[in-house]
């Protein structure tokens, strides 16, 4: 079951965690957990007295089972087969995030743009198309506003309408395994599924967490990478969008991005190389952090200082702007 980060308005978190020094250790021992999920790696690090081994991956492995479109038996995928489809816990969560921040987006982040992705050689074994006809068909059957949910029933005015939660189902994989961990007692850790990360409390050496947020940076053989900041942070979630990773070669000899403007249902046309935003949760991050990357520099801007997000943006030309709550996060 797999809920890749290359099918969607996709993101890329390239942000990794380091722990950070300090002479005051807390009396728990740190554990690490790893594994493969959704075809992609998750990591965490967490204080305990015990491994939490059979509750990771079943948690893991729900959120797939109501949100996967590659399992058929998924609630997401009887949902998509259906005009109407009654949500569990986590479908319901999902859906009711995603519209908030649609609102909050002006429409720029959009989960219902899955026969577009894969129109454009984002899906599984599909390869892009340029048919401005279809295109446009396609963009037809999509509009969050076209949805709507009564007594935890999710209702589609047309049957043809697709979810697809991939842009934000990572985030919303750290933010569960994080919740199962607070059940379990546990006060301090780190999640981090595919990139993006879910972290409270302390670090084994007794501070917050450090977090590297990537700087890709081009030379003759392609796209390397390298630290752009250092943010410290706890309690909050932290996910990076971008397309410098995923993206198609078109006929023109010009590359689009795997982003899609949910207005033209084209690869958006955006000055934003990669946004990485820290929210609340995982999830909120996640999507935040698409609809940057969807609406371009100057809307993303507006949005992020309209929410008090902190955040950053690497743009095109490599040059960066960052909110001035992300710059209270920075080291010094």
């Amino acid at each position: 079951m797999r809920i890749p980060i290359k099918y969607t308005i996709i993101k890329t978190l390239a942000a990794t965690f380091l722990l950070a020094s300090a002479s005051c250790r807390p009396s728990a021992p740190y554990r690490h957990a790893e594994g493969v999920i959704w075809n992609t790696v998750y990591h965490m690090t967490f204080d305990g007295d015990e491994s939490l081994a059979d509750s990771i991956r079943p948690v893991l492995e729900r959120v797939g089972r109501s949100l996967s479109v590659f399992d058929p038996e998924s609630l997401v995928s009887r949902l998509n087969a259906s005009d109407s489809c009654k949500a569990d816990s986590m479908l319901k969560d999902i859906y009711s995030l995603s519209a908030r921040i649609h609102r909050q987006s002006g429409g720029m982040f959009d989960p219902t743009l899955s026969p577009l992705i894969t129109a454009w050689g984002f899906g599984k074994g599909h390869k892009p198309t340029a048919d401005t006809l279809r295109i446009d068909s396609l963009l037809a059957l999509t509009g969050m506003g076209h949805t709507y949910i009564k007594d935890d029933v999710i209702h589609k005015d047309n049957r043809s309408i697709s979810f697809n939660f991939s842009a934000i189902a990572k985030g919303y994989g750290c933010d569960a395994a994080a919740e199962m961990l607070k059940r379990n007692g546990v006060e301090n850790f780190l999640v981090e599924i595919g990139g993006e990360i879910r972290c409270s409390g302390v670090n084994s050496k007794g501070r917050k967490w450090n977090i590297s947020i990537d700087r890709p940076l081009k030379d003759l053989h392609g796209t390397r990478h390298a630290s752009q900041e250092v943010i410290t942070v706890s309690g909050c979630g932290v996910a990076t969008s971008g397309n410098y990773r995923n993206f198609h070669n078109g006929t023109d000899g010009h590359s689009f991005g795997h982003t899609i403007d949910p207005f033209t249902g084209r690869p958006a046309k955006t000055d934003i190389l990669s946004a990485t935003v820290v929210a609340p949760t995982a999830a909120e991050a996640d999507a935040y952090a698409t609809a940057c990357m969807a609406m371009g520099a100057g809307k993303a801007k507006e949005m992020l200082n309209r929410l008090d997000l902190p955040a950053l943006l690497i743009l095109e030309d490599f040059s960066t702007w960052a909110s001035p709550e992300f710059k209270n996060l920075t080291e010094k």
